[in-house]
């Protein structure tokens, strides 16, 4: 007598419906693990988030603040250390550890091979996979950045990081996902390339340090600097606070421009003789101004998805011409 595998088991009772069939059930199976782990990332650190920011309310409160401007912060600084630097860490973790492995771990061990001989065509499979593993990606960083957001918008005088540095930055608005997306297709590439999973986790981690500099050096470029001339006696204006500073230098009446060191001399007497040598009577700053910071996340943010887009195009255009 021959067995045959039937929908309906042997109880006689019939099964109730599945949230996911077929190849999504599939995925979602095979990578369990992984969206479990970022279910986790997201749920726990949304509850830090949230217990940091009351700890540095409670402080500040104490402290007077925002009537009295405490000289040093009298909140714990280890938790927001270890919240800057988790956060920062977030699109590498993900790169090596959820990118590099996705496809190479099927080709390396023979699944992706297994599958796609059955009634699955090579593109569909990937694409499955992506969409889960891009969905995961882009619900869990997102969330983490609008409760950081929330977080360090309204103290952000009082954090050791300014805006333009990439602890903040990076962290805020829309970048921490694009970023987190970007760096994941990268490893999924590069996994793809390279069909073994150590080395491509170990290709991966090098590539994403040099997308993080090369990203840190061209921050400041995604909107136009500013210039402002005011007389060189003057106090800064009050319009260049939580401005970054690109460039300063001093200038004459006729408009040209100088070193800003060019007069620093030793004594006030030969300042003053530099100063009226070379007719200097202004200030001018070159800066970026904190009301540019949403405009210059969202430009930076849609390079990265463009980019990510690039790399799941090949990624899918390669898996339809070649074997796994």
């Amino acid at each position: 007598m021959s067995a045959t595998l039937t929908d309906t088991p042997r109880t006689g009772r019939t099964p109730g419906p599945r949230l996911l069939r077929g190849l999504n059930w599939l995925v979602v199976r095979q990578h369990r693990a992984a969206l479990l782990s970022l279910l986790a990332v997201m749920v726990l650190g949304s509850i830090w988030l949230v217990y940091q920011r009351g700890e540095m309310t409670q402080a500040l409160e104490a402290a007077g603040w925002p009537e009295k401007q405490p000289a040093q912060p009298t909140y714990s600084s280890t938790g927001l250390s270890l919240t800057l630097t988790a956060l920062s860490g977030l699109p590498v973790i993900l790169a090596v550890f959820l990118g590099a492995p996705l496809v190479a771990g099927d080709q390396e061990h023979g699944t992706a091979q297994l599958i796609t001989t059955q009634s699955v065509s090579r593109r569909r499979w990937l694409t499955a996979k992506l969409a889960w593993c891009y969905g995961a990606v882009i619900v869990s960083s997102a969330v983490l950045s609008a409760f950081f957001t929330w977080w360090w918008k309204p103290y952000r005088s009082v954090f050791p990081s300014l805006w333009p540095d990439g602890q903040i930055f990076d962290n805020t608005g829309p970048v921490l996902p694009a970023l987190c997306l970007f760096l994941t297709a990268a490893g999924i590439t590069i996994g793809m390339l390279l069909r073994r999973v150590v080395v491509a986790m170990a290709v991966t981690f090098v590539f994403a340090g040099f997308v993080e500099v090369l990203w840190g050096e061209l921050r400041v470029y995604l909107a136009p600097s500013r210039t402002l001339t005011y007389p060189l006696d003057a106090d800064m204006p009050a319009q260049l606070n939580e401005s970054h500073e690109l460039d300063r230098w001093i200038g004459s009446a006729d408009g040209h421009l100088y070193g800003w060191g060019l007069c620093s001399k030793t004594t006030e007497a030969a300042s003053n003789a530099c100063i009226k040598e070379h007719g200097i009577v202004n200030n001018v700053y070159e800066y970026l101004g904190f009301d540019q910071m949403p405009s210059m996340q969202w430009t930076g943010a849609g390079i990265l998805l463009a980019a990510a887009a690039v790399l799941t195009a090949f990624a899918l255009w390669r898996v339809s011409r070649s074997p796994l």
